[in-house]
C-alpha cells in the first residue's frame, strides 16, 4: 500500500492589533518613494492634470466660488475691498489644499482593494500619495495668487515668507487627516457620502468668508475646536496682510497638525494588516 503525499498545512493566526516594526517599516516607505511619485503622477492624469483645461480649472473653480462669496458680501454686508477679496481667494485656496486631500483620502484604501490583496507594500502610500496629489494641485493656485495680489495692490514684504512654515503645518495636518479618514472608511463606509457635509461645514466655521480679527471675543472660541483656525488665520496675515502672524497661532495650529497626524498614523498602523479582510 503507497503511502498518499502530504498535504501542507496552513495555519491562520487570528489578527492582532498593533505597530509594526517603525524603523522596517518607513524604511521600506522611503525606498518606494518613486512608486508614490509615479502614483500620484497616473492619477493626476486620469484627472486631466496634464491637460491645459485641467489645470485652469483647478484655479478657475476656487477663483469663481471666491468671486460668488465676495459679491454675497459686498451684497448683504455693504462692505468690500482688495483686502477682503485677496483674504478670501488666499484661505480658498490653502482650503482646498485640506479639501483635496480629505476627498482623495477617503477613498484611497478601497480605491486600491486589488493592489492591496495581490501585493506587499506599506499600505500607508496610498493617503500619502493622495496628499502628494492634493499638495501639485496646490501650486498652481499659489503661483496665481502672488499675481492676483499685485494686481489688487496688497502689501509685500518679508513677512510674507511665514507662508511656508504655514504650508508645511497645512500638510502635515492634510496628511494626518487623509490617513485618518482613509482608516475610518475602511470600517465605516458612509463617512464617504457625509464628507462633503463636512468639508462644507468645516468652510463655514474657518476664518474664509470673514476675517478671524472681525470675530467678537466670545466667538473666538472656536479657534480652540476648529484645527483650521489658526493656520488660516496664520495664513491670511502672512500672504495676505505681510504681517507675521502671531506665535500662539502659528504653535496651536501645530500642535493639532501633530495630533492629528499622529492620532491618525497610529490608527492606520495598527489596523493595517486586517484592511485585506475588511476589503
Amino acid at each position: 500500500m503507497s503511502a498518499q503525499p502530504r498535504v501542507p498545512l496552513q495555519v491562520y493566526e487570528p489578527f492582532r492589533a498593533g505597530l509594526p516594526p517603525l524603523r522596517k517599516y518607513w524604511k521600506s516607505l522611503w525606498s518606494r518613494r518613486t512608486f508614490i511619485a509615479e502614483y500620484s503622477r497616473s492619477e493626476l492624469r486620469e484627472q486631466h492634470f496634464d491637460s491645459l483645461f485641467g489645470q485652469l480649472w483647478l484655479v478657475l473653480n476656487p477663483l469663481m466660488l471666491s468671486a460668488v462669496y465676495f459679491l454675497l458680501i459686498v451684497i448683504i454686508g455693504g462692505s468690500g475691498g482688495s483686502l477682503r477679496y485677496g483674504h478670501l481667494t488666499a484661505s480658498l485656496f490653502l482650503f482646498y489644499l485640506v479639501s483635496n486631500s480629505l476627498t482623495g483620502g477617503v477613498k484611497s484604501v478601497t480605491a486600491g482593494q486589488r493592489l492591496i490583496l495581490n501585493t506587499a507594500f506599506p499600505r500607508i502610500m496610498l493617503p500619502v500619495s493622495a496628499t502628494v496629489i492634493a499638495f501639485i494641485k496646490f501650486i498652481p493656485t499659489l503661483l496665481v495668487f502672488i499675481v492676483m495680489r499685485t494686481v489688487l495692490g496688497l502689501p509685500f514684504g518679508w513677512a510674507m515668507l511665514w507662508a511656508f512654515p504655514v504650508i508645511l503645518i497645512a500638510l502635515i495636518f492634510s496628511l494626518g487627516a487623509a490617513i485618518l479618514i482613509s482608516t475610518i472608511n475602511v470600517y465605516f463606509r458612509d463617512i464617504a457620502s457625509f464628507l462633503p457635509y463636512m468639508i462644507r461645514t468645516l468652510l463655514y466655521l474657518s476664518p474664509i468668508l470673514y476675517e478671524a480679527s472681525a470675530l467678537k471675543p466670545q466667538l473666538r472660541t472656536l479657534e480652540h475646536f476648529n484645527p483650521l483656525f489658526t493656520i488660516l488665520e496664520s495664513w491670511s496675515l502672512s500672504i495676505v496682510h505681510a504681517q507675521p502672524p502671531h506665535l500662539s497661532s502659528m504653535l496651536q495650529g501645530l500642535a493639532w497638525a501633530l495630533g492629528i497626524f499622529l492620532v491618525g498614523t497610529y490608527f492606520f498602523l495598527s489596523r493595517e494588516r486586517e484592511f485585506a479582510v475588511r476589503l
